[in-house]
C-alpha cells in the first residue's frame, strides 16, 4: 500500500470521532454515509475532502437528546430552535421519515449534515420498510461510528439486508452477476424518489457501486452463502435463483410487511378483501411478478422522499434550503455532461 494514503486513513478516522465527540453521547447507533465518506466513480480524492459528510444518529429518547444538543449545538438549528426540543421531537417523529436533519454545519474544517431518529422508529423501517428512508440508506456500505448493544437493532439491521437481497432477486432474471446484484440493491431506494428526476445526478446509482463492490461484497457475502433460495459462485461473482412459483412464493412471503401490503394494492381489485397470502400465491405464477415488485417499492419511496423533502425545507431553514439545493443542481448538471459508463437499473 502507498505510504501516503496511510495517514489520510488513519486521520478520517480521528476526524469522525472528533465529530461525533461535540454532541450528546445517547446515541444508539451512528454512521456516516454519501460520496463524503466512499470514494464515487468519477471523484477525486480532494474533491471526496469538499464533499458534504452525512451522518445519521438514532437516539433512544429524541426529546433529552435535542434539549441536549440545543444546549451544546443550538448554531446547528433553524428558526424551529424557538419551538423548543419536545416540537424539534415531534416535528422529527410525526412527519416525513421520522427523520431531523441539521444541514449544512460547518464543524472541524468539513461541512456535515446529520439526521436524527428514534431507535424504535429505525427498527420499524428495518423491519417493515414503512419509509425505506433509513432503510435504503442501510442498503448500501456505511461508516458505522458507533452501535450499543442492542440486540433488537441488531436483528433488524441484518434483516433489512436479507429483505434487499429477497426484493431484488425478485426483480432480476435467473442467473445474474454480483454487480448486477449490487446494483439492483442499491437502486432501491431510489425507485420513485422524486429528488432523481430534480437534483441527483442520474448515474449515482452505478458510481454507489462501481468503486465500492468490496464493500458491497463484506455487507452481504454471509447472507448470499446462507440463502436457501440461490446458487452463489462468489470465484465467478456469478448468482443463480429459484424462479419457479413455488421459490417466488417463498421470497414474496419474506418481504417486509409494508411492502407486501403495497403489491397486495396493486393487484387486488376493491372489493374483493383476498388475505395477503392468497394474492401472494397468485403474484408468485405471474410473469410480471418482478415489475409489481418493483411498483410496490417506488410507492413507499415516492410518498417519504416527498414528505421527508419538504420537511426539510423547515428544518434547514430558507438560506440553507437554496444553498443546498443549488449544490444538487450542480452535481446533477455535472452528472448528464459525464456519460455513466453503467447505467442504472431502478
Amino acid at each position: 500500500m502507498d505510504k501516503m494514503t496511510l495517514p489520510a486513513l488513519h486521520n478520517t478516522g480521528v476526524l469522525y470521532r472528533r465529530i461525533l465527540s461535540q454532541f450528546p453521547q445517547d446515541i444508539s447507533l451512528a454512521f456516516a454515509y454519501g460520496s463524503g465518506v466512499f470514494k464515487q466513480q468519477g471523484t477525486s480524492q480532494g474533491q471526496m475532502e469538499k464533499n458534504m459528510l452525512d451522518f445519521v444518529f438514532a437516539v433512544d429518547d429524541p426529546v433529552t437528546w435535542h434539549t441536549m444538543n440545543l444546549l451544546q449545538n443550538r448554531k446547528h438549528y433553524s428558526i424551529l430552535k424557538l419551538l423548543g426540543p419536545a416540537m424539534i421531537s415531534s416535528i422529527q417523529s410525526d412527519h416525513g421519515a421520522a427523520m431531523y436533519y441539521n444541514t449544512l454545519v460547518p464543524m472541524d474544517g468539513r461541512i456535515i449534515k446529520y439526521g436524527v431518529i428514534s431507535t424504535e422508529r429505525l427498527i420499524d423501517d428495518l423491519m417493515h420498510w414503512k419509509t425505506m428512508y433509513a432503510a435504503g440508506r442501510l442498503h448500501k456500505p456505511v461508516k458505522l461510528l458507533g452501535q450499543a448493544d442492542n440486540g433488537k437493532l441488531r436483528a433488524a439491521l441484518v434483516a433489512n439486508l436479507k429483505s434487499a437481497v429477497t426484493a431484488s432477486f425478485l426483480m432480476l432474471p435467473e442467473s445474474f452477476s454480483e454487480e448486477e446484484l449490487f446494483l439492483q440493491i442499491a437502486g432501491l431506494s431510489y425507485a420513485g424518489d422524486f429528488r432523481m428526476v430534480i437534483g441527483e445526478d442520474k448515474s449515482k446509482v452505478a458510481n454507489i457501486v462501481n468503486d465500492n463492490i468490496e464493500h458491497f461484497r463484506i455487507l452481504y457475502s454471509n447472507i448470499l452463502r446462507d440463502c436457501p433460495q440461490v446458487v452463489y459462485k462468489p470465484q465467478q461473482g456469478k448468482l443463480e435463483v429459484d424462479k419457479s412459483p413455488e421459490g417466488q412464493f417463498i421470497q414474496l412471503m419474506a418481504l417486509p410487511r409494508t411492502l407486501q401490503q403495497r403489491i397486495t394494492k396493486l393487484v387486488d381489485p376493491p372489493g374483493k378483501n383476498r388475505d395477503v397470502e392468497e394474492i401472494l400465491l397468485q403474484m408468485a405464477q405471474d410473469p410480471d411478478c418482478g415489475t409489481v415488485v418493483q411498483q410496490g417499492i417506488s410507492s413507499i419511496v415516492k410518498s417519504s422522499s416527498i414528505t421527508q423533502s419538504i420537511k426539510g425545507i423547515a428544518t434547514a431553514g430558507m438560506w440553507k434550503t437554496v444553498s443546498y439545493s443549488s449544490k444538487k443542481l450542480r452535481k446533477m448538471w455535472k452528472g448528464w455532461r459525464r456519460k455513466p459508463s453503467v447505467s442504472p437499473t431502478s
